[in-house]
């Protein structure tokens, strides 16, 4: 019994470490979304220097997850947490990777006048930090119906970036000095939209967890 509490007790660990890393992306998503929103260079630089500490975390858990397999030998269900795990932890960090790319154009824009108010952006970004939220929340929880919530909501995101990429091609095709901040607003958008695809991953891992069946691609 004391071998299975000791083991259990790592699972959960593996588990809270996830939830660590995801809050940390969640904050650098927004502290980019709003470093380019307020042309604050500064924040995006803040962000750019976390990104380092996001891999860490990738590392260790990956670590973590390692040697649970090579001393536990685990089967069934205890090796989809761990296989899980792995799964997630990639999905974290390339959100982590986007958010600096967020930052990095955000600092590159911080001194031109924006050639549109913010809207979509920011609303993609809100309803992208939901959904990694949400993710987070059915994994933690292991709640099947809050997981193909987020599964379904991913749609919406997709719907919003083509929005705005037609709006900056529009920009674009009128005014040709518009090129290149539109094209780097657009790269802003479709990293969001890669943001939210990577929270449907976490929660469609979530679904195999709890089931052991994979979700059908659309």
């Amino acid at each position: 019994m004391t071998i299975r509490h000791n083991y259990d007790q790592e699972l959960e660990q593996l588990r809270q470490s996830l939830l660590t890393m995801g809050m940390a992306v969640a904050r650098a998503i927004d502290d980019a979304v709003n470093s380019l929103a307020r042309q604050d260079a500064e924040l995006a630089g803040r962000v750019m220097d976390y990104d380092d500490e996001i891999d860490q975390m990738e590392i260790d858990i990956e670590d973590k997850c390692m040697v649970l397999i090579a001393r536990q030998q685990p089967i069934a269900r205890d090796l989809r947490i761990i296989g899980t795990g792995l799964k997630i932890t990639t999905d974290l960090e390339r959100m982590g990777d986007h958010a600096y790319d967020i930052a990095k154009i955000a600092l590159d824009m911080a001194n031109q006048p924006l050639i549109k108010p913010l809207v979509d952006i920011p609303r993609m970004a809100q309803m992208s930090q939901k959904m990694l939220k949400d993710a987070l929340d059915a994994y933690i929880t292991l709640d099947i119906t809050l997981a193909e919530q987020v599964c379904l909501n991913d749609d919406e995101v997709d719907n919003i970036y083509h929005q705005v990429f037609r709006e900056l091609l529009t920009y674009m095709m009128e005014d040709p000095r518009t090129i290149t901040q539109a094209t780097q607003l657009i790269f802003v958008a479709r990293y969001l939209e890669r943001v939210a695809d990577h929270a449907t991953n976490i929660a469609e891992w979530t679904i195999y967890l709890v089931t052991g069946q994979r979700r059908r691609k659309k």
